[in-house]
């Protein structure tokens, strides 16, 4: 494998450069891990086409004086809505892991979320005194270790919690088991040490991992016992969407885990206008899921995103060229996210509409 990169080469031009130079410097197995989806891999395949159908009409002649792509959440100002999405186990792909992750999303001013499964503490990240730091979360079968995790993140500076709602269950990744994929020795998720153990189990329905998934009254519970906001991940019908703000959930975000849980669900921008429309505004909705341009960011945004995620494309830039190459991946989304902005003639997010969007969908 090549070693990352020092520079960035002259070629890179656009985040999808960065794959194969990602490609080079990771080790096929775990380069079966990062792109896998689950079974066929449809929906990871159309998670990245979903927007090609979405055209923009551009209007002309707008006043572009006070033009910018500010947004605000849960009480913090961003400069821009692109937010790093939670992935596990950044040390896979660079040895500097998640510490490398978050400079480079610092250094542009992105908002970071913080896997449970990160290969790094989430007290080391948590001390980098990073603004918009948030802690990812599964509901884990021993529900005592889940609020131990909350607690530490609060403590840490944490400012919202991200739960992880579509994966009670681990997706069915035949790209990994042909590859033969095992996750280093020297490779771990340490935010879940001390966690007591559960039986693998020996069938699905019956198992006593089913029995202990999550329900609404665990989301519940989980608002009752945090003062952080939580922004429930993995929505892709709107009832689930209602029912998440009515059970204590302060944020959705439209996922379907990037094709790596349940294969043949719909792609998060397919879906993404009618939760947006069952939200309502009472909340704001994020999505993600085969983001590679600015212009595809600026398609959500018109379609009821407030905002981003970035999953992928993060670790592409990660394993080529470390905090470098994670930095320059979200500077070319947000070039290029303005860029789509002044040609469309949509001087701020405020502007941003439906009408914007000529839809085949």
């Amino acid at each position: 494998m090549l070693p990352p990169l020092t520079a960035i080469p002259s070629h890179v031009a656009s985040v999808s450069d960065y794959r194969e130079l990602a490609r080079e410097r990771v080790e096929p197995g775990a380069w079966a891990y990062l792109e896998g989806g689950a079974a066929d891999e449809i929906s990871a395949a159309q998670n990245l086409t979903s927007f090609d159908s979405c055209r923009i009409i551009p209007r002309h002649f707008r006043d572009f004086s006070n033009a910018h792509t500010r947004t605000e959440l849960f009480g913090r100002r961003y400069a821009h809505p692109i937010f790093v999405a939670p992935t596990a186990y950044h040390r896979l792909f660079h040895p500097e892991g998640e510490l490398a992750s978050l400079l480079g999303a610092t250094a542009l001013e992105a908002g970071f979320t913080l896997s449970t499964l990160a290969s790094a503490s989430l007290e080391e990240i948590g001390a980098q005194k990073t603004a918009g730091l948030w802690f990812q979360l599964y509901i884990q079968h021993d529900r005592e270790f889940t609020l131990e995790l909350v607690g530490r993140a609060e403590k840490a500076g944490y400012e919202a919690l991200v739960l992880t709602a579509d994966a009670p269950l681990s997706g069915l990744r035949n790209r990994e088991q042909r590859a033969g994929f095992q996750m280093p020795a020297h490779i771990s998720a340490v935010n879940l040490k001390g966690m007591r153990p559960q039986a693998p189990a020996q069938q699905i329905f019956g198992s006593e991992l089913l029995k202990q998934s999550p329900t609404w009254n665990d989301l519940a519970w989980l608002a009752e016992n945090t003062r952080l906001p939580i922004i429930l991940k993995g929505v892709l019908h709107p009832d689930d969407a209602r029912s998440a703000l009515d059970h204590g959930a302060s944020g959705i975000i439209v996922s379907n885990h990037g094709g790596r849980i349940l294969d043949t669900t719909p792609t998060p921008f397919e879906v993404l206008p009618v939760i947006a429309k069952a939200v309502a505004g009472a909340a704001p909705v994020l999505v993600d899921g085969g983001i590679r341009r600015g212009s595809d960011i600026f398609k959500a945004l018109c379609s009821g995103a407030d905002a981003v995620m970035i999953g992928r494309p993060i670790l592409h830039g990660l394993a080529a060229a470390g905090a470098v190459g994670v930095a320059h991946v979200i500077k070319m989304l947000r070039t290029e996210l303005e860029m789509t902005m002044a040609l469309a003639g949509c001087p701020d997010l405020s502007s941003v509409n439906p009408g914007f969007l000529l839809e085949k969908r």
